[in-house]
């Protein structure tokens, strides 16, 4: 079961554009991976391939998993990151390797359409290569993104990332949760998407929530159109 917000509520803060409530995480999961494959079925109409940026988080794993269950094309999808740990290639803590446990592995899309940030490299090179990277695709599509308790998403942490920022890509140097070093797609390439979509789930989330909801200067606040799946434990009250 969920409910839909086409606005926020009066006194809401204005980054919550549109809102899907879910009564529980794997209602959200399955929820927003078939809203992924429609994307997907849409787009195949009308351009030759759909690019989305991959979560990390366990909000956006239970949704990789629902999305394997979906009918998609895989030969018309690429696949970005919207960011990665500073971690050896093969490191289980890397973003890009729970993506690969999660769907990529199980999914019949070719190993050239996944476009993994070479985060092994350092947090500068890397940014730099996949600033390239990006330039040479254009706009994603579609990025999904998770937020953490302490509101940050991707790796754009509170007191860290400038809304103001023009590069597409930005080696984290100094972040204030392990691994220090980190490449984070930057405001510049989130706004520039097409769409977004956030997965948020649990009561450790509500905090950050209601931050938003007061006009908190937090990374999420500057994505004015952003689409929110949210289960209940996180939302209640607002």
């Amino acid at each position: 079961m969920s409910s839909l917000s086409k606005q926020p509520p009066q006194g809401m803060g204005n980054c919550f554009h549109t809102v899907h409530v879910f009564d529980s995480p794997a209602l959200l999961a399955r929820a927003a991976a078939r809203r992924i494959a429609l994307l997907a079925k849409r787009a195949a109409r009308t351009q030759p391939f759909l690019r989305i940026a991959l979560a990390g988080g366990t909000t956006p794993q239970a949704c990789y998993r629902a999305l394997r269950e979906e009918t998609l094309d895989w030969s018309r999808i690429h696949i970005y990151f919207g960011d990665e740990r500073c971690l050896p290639a093969s490191d289980p803590q890397r973003n890009d390797q729970m993506a690969a446990q999660s769907l990529l592995d199980h999914v019949p899309i070719p190993a050239h359409q996944i476009h993994r940030i070479q985060a092994h490299w350092g947090a500068v090179p890397a940014a730099l290569d996949y600033a390239a990277c990006l330039r040479h695709s254009g706009p994603l599509d579609l990025i999904l993104l998770g937020m953490g308790e302490d509101g940050h998403t991707a790796s754009l942490f509170p007191g860290l990332s400038e809304p103001g920022e023009q590069r597409l890509v930005i080696p984290v140097l100094h972040a204030p949760k392990p691994p220090p070093e980190r490449v984070s797609l930057g405001p510049a390439a989130l706004l520039a998407a097409r769409q977004l979509f956030f997965l948020v789930a649990g009561p450790a989330k509500h905090a950050a929530l209601q931050h938003l909801q007061q006009g908190a200067s937090l990374p999420p606040q500057q994505f004015k159109l952003a689409h929110w799946y949210v289960d209940r434990a996180a939302w209640h009250g607002l």
